[in-house]
């Protein structure tokens, strides 16, 4: 048996390797993958029915877009949020498993499970192959409510959804919430906080429904145009209209007592764009006629109607 020197086996140990190395690229190039890992095909339907709400057109947070391979290799404004072998350094990784904050999604809880976490790192561990083709993103299912049935939250939370890239607690695409409304659950979306923005019973009268529709500024959503559209709208005003019922359909209680603002325009000497209000007792400032832009600020009695503490031009 022959007698290599150190220097042999060295070069026959590179060679090895080297052609270990040459056939695992080989495998990529042929298939995209090495056998029995994950590829993007399989994590797509992650990021399409959890991310791409958000993480999608040109309003993505940070620029990061998750609706296609190539915009998930490619990152956003801070740099990759993929790095293909090495899941732990990914920010992605770190963004879902909550180890960086906000916790993606912005609309959990719940968040991703640990198996889906688990099928996102190991696509990454593999080198994030592309694989076959991945299906497309796909808009969240808005089922209307059966007929003779109340519109619930249930309805209404996939729309609202698309607000919440802006309406969350902490890391929302301008910063802090817009003046402090978070849309993120049931209890959030009715909270009444500084003011109420969703009166049940009284859709016009309902903040909420009065910047989708565009009659205050900024219309919502703030990345549109797109707006919502007509059902969408007509929707969330019906939901309004039946109670704003909770997922089990269980009506919310009037916020009596809770503050209102509205802005718009004075369609009569107690109205502002049709919804009534009761002005005694309020603060009216000279100026103000039918047609004018005014101001309601008022308080929501026991029966959803809105009594004017001021009324002033805008």
């Amino acid at each position: 048996m022959p007698t290599w020197s150190r220097r042999t086996r060295a070069r026959c140990a590179a060679r090895s390797i080297l052609g270990a190395a040459a056939f695992a690229v080989a495998i990529l190039d042929a298939h995209g993958a090495a056998p029995g890992a994950p590829t993007y095909a399989e994590v797509a339907p992650i990021f399409n029915s959890r991310c791409t709400l958000c993480h999608s057109g040109a309003a993505a947070p940070n620029g990061v877009q998750l609706d296609s391979y190539e915009r998930v290799i490619k990152g956003g404004k801070n740099g990759p949020v993929v790095i293909p072998g090495t899941p732990g350094a990914s920010e992605l990784v770190k963004r879902i498993r909550g180890e960086r904050l906000p916790r993606m999604p912005l609309t959990g809880p719940p968040y991703l499970g640990d198996a889906e976490i688990a099928l996102v790192e190991a696509w990454i561990q593999a080198g994030a192959p592309q694989g076959g083709e991945a299906p497309a993103p796909a808009q969240p299912a808005r089922a209307p409510p059966a007929p003779g049935t109340p519109v619930t939250y249930a309805h209404v939370e996939p729309i609202l959804a698309r607000c919440v890239k802006c309406h969350v607690e902490s890391g929302g695409l301008r910063g802090p919430p817009p003046e402090g409304y978070v849309l993120r659950t049931y209890e959030q979306t009715l909270a009444a906080g500084e003011r109420v923005r969703v009166v049940p019973g009284n859709p016009a009268a309902s903040a909420l429904l009065r910047r989708v529709k565009g009659l205050e500024r900024p219309r919502m959503p703030f990345d549109g145009p797109p707006w919502l559209g007509d059902a969408e709208i007509a929707l969330i005003e019906r939901w309004i209209i039946d109670g704003a019922r909770d997922r089990d359909g269980k009506p919310a209680p009037v916020p009596a007592g809770a503050q209102v603002r509205l802005r718009g325009t004075l369609t009569a000497p107690r109205e502002i764009d049709g919804v009534p209000f009761s002005p005694e007792g309020a603060r009216t400032e000279r100026g103000l006629r039918t047609g004018a832009s005014a101001e309601l600020r008022g308080v929501v009695q026991p029966d959803g109607t809105i009594r004017a503490t001021r009324v002033r031009p805008r």
